[in-house]
C-alpha cells in the first residue's frame, strides 16, 4: 500500500497592483470631489492613501500662519505613511487638486503586507527612495538656482516631463500664489516669469482649468546665467525682449544674478 500525500495547493502571486487597486481588509477605497479636504494638519494618523486616479496637494501651515505647497502628487504616489514611522499626528494638509480615487490602508494592513510580500515592500521602498531623491533636489535647486528656474523646473515636474515621451502635457492649472509657495518666491515674480514663458511659447494658460506645458521649457533649466538673452537662442521663437525689463525683485534677498551658481541640469528626475 503506497502512502501517498495530497500535494499542497499553491497560493496565486501576490500582486502589489492588484493590492493598491481593491479593497480588503484594512483597505477601502474613498473618493473626494476637487479642492475637498482628504485631511488637515494636526489630524492624528490613521494609516496611509494610495493615488489610483486623480492629483493632491499637500501644504503646511506654519504656527504664525503662513502657508506652503510641499508637493502635487498625482496616480500611483504615496502620501500620508508617516504613522508607519511612529507619527501620531498628521504634519501636513492634504486638498484633492482634481477629482480624486484613493485607497485608504490603514497601518496595520500595510505593515503586514509588507512583512509578508516582499514585492510590496520593495515597490514602497523605490518610491520612497525616489521621493527622498526629489526632496534633495529641491533643496539644492532652492540654494543654488534662480527663481525663474525653479519656477520652470516645477512646471516641468508637474508635466512629468521625459516620462512619456511627448513634447507637451497638460496639467491642472495651479493658482500664481501657490506656484510661488512651491517656487519659495512672491507671486509677482511668479506672475513677471509665466507670461514670460507665455511669450516664449513654453506654456499655453489659456485652456480652462489646464496649463500645457512644452518641452522647450527645458531651455530656461539649462539656460547659463551668464550667457547671452535666451530668446534669442531659442530656435523658432524670436519674441522682441525690452532691454532693461527686470522681474519684480524678492525683498530680504540678493538678485538673481548675484545667487550662488551651479553646474547645468543634465537632466530632470522622474517627479
Amino acid at each position: 500500500m503506497r502512502n501517498e500525500s495530497t500535494p499542497s495547493r499553491k497560493s496565486p502571486d501576490f500582486n502589489p497592483r492588484t493590492f493598491l487597486s481593491t479593497i480588503g481588509k484594512g483597505r477601502e477605497i474613498v473618493s473626494f470631489e476637487k479642492k475637498n479636504r482628504i485631511f488637515s494638519q494636526g489630524d492624528s494618523t490613521d494609516g496611509l492613501f494610495f493615488i489610483q486616479e486623480g492629483e493632491v496637494q499637500l501644504s503646511v501651515v506654519s504656527e504664525a500662519g503662513k502657508e506652503a505647497t510641499i508637493g502635487i502628487l498625482r496616480s500611483g504616489d504615496f502620501f500620508g505613511e508617516g504613522s508607519l514611522a511612529g507619527q501620531f499626528v498628521r504634519m501636513s494638509s492634504a486638498v484633492a487638486l482634481t477629482n480624486c480615487v484613493l485607497l485608504h490602508v490603514r497601518k496595520k494592513a500595510m505593515m503586514l503586507a509588507m512583512s509578508r510580500e516582499p514585492k510590496l515592500s520593495a515597490i514602497f521602498v523605490k518610491y520612497l527612495l525616489k521621493r527622498n531623491i526629489r526632496y534633495q533636489d529641491d533643496l539644492v535647486d532652492q540654494l543654488f538656482n534662480s527663481s525663474e528656474k525653479r519656477l520652470a523646473r516645477v512646471l516641468l515636474l508637474m508635466a512629468q516631463f521625459g516620462k512619456e515621451g511627448v513634447s507637451e502635457m497638460s496639467v491642472p492649472r495651479l493658482s500664481q500664489e501657490t506656484l510661488a509657495e512651491m517656487v519659495g518666491t512672491t507671486r509677482s515674480r511668479v506672475s513677471f516669469f509665466m507670461n514670460r514663458f507665455r511669450k516664449l511659447g513654453f506654456i499655453n494658460y489659456d485652456v480652462g482649468d489646464n496649463l500645457r506645458v512644452h518641452s522647450s521649457l527645458l531651455n530656461i533649466v539649462l539656460h547659463d546665467d551668464d550667457g547671452p538673452n535666451l530668446s534669442s537662442k531659442t530656435k523658432g521663437l524670436n519674441a522682441p525682449t525690452r532691454k532693461g525689463v527686470e522681474p519684480p525683485s524678492e525683498l530680504g534677498l540678493p538678485p538673481d544674478k548675484d545667487r550662488a551658481k551651479r553646474p547645468r541640469l543634465a537632466a530632470l528626475p522622474d517627479a
